[in-house]
């Protein structure tokens, strides 16, 4: 077996642990904004980001990575993340390394894909697809 071969039999499990790996990341940031957690907002932080994008950090970090209604929670973080780019950061200059918006953008592009392709490997989802086959 070639490593080409290797690779794309390992892909659903490759990207089923990006996928937990994402959403605990993610998961961590609205737990910065809801709970304090990890030196929580920086001071004159918006009040609307705490009320808006902490839920869905938080809720839709934890559902992308045990991967229940992974599309859905992936396509709603992936446009959050849009939203906090072109509100919060493309303001700062053209380029993402210049303006901080590196990091939204990797999360905004990687959860559309999550959206498009599905979870991969170990999610919670695959669980309910069969009880739905089966039932």
């Amino acid at each position: 077996m070639s490593a080409v071969e290797w690779f794309r039999a390992q892909a659903p499990r490759i990207l089923g642990i990006t996928r937990i790996l994402a959403g605990v990341m993610f998961a961590c940031y609205g737990a910065m904004k809801l709970f304090g957690a990890f030196g929580g907002m920086p001071p004159g932080a918006p009040r609307w980001i705490v009320l808006t994008a902490g839920p869905i950090e938080f809720f839709g970090g934890i559902l992308i990575a045990i991967g229940l209604f992974t599309r859905s929670a992936a396509f709603l973080a992936s446009g959050l993340m849009a939203a906090a780019y072109f509100k919060g950061h493309a303001a700062g200059g053209f380029w993402p390394i210049q303006n901080h918006g590196d990091l939204p953008i990797l999360f905004c592009w990687f959860f559309l894909y999550i959206a498009a392709q599905g979870p991969g490997a170990w999610a919670l989802d695959l669980l309910r697809r069969r009880r739905v086959v089966a039932g």
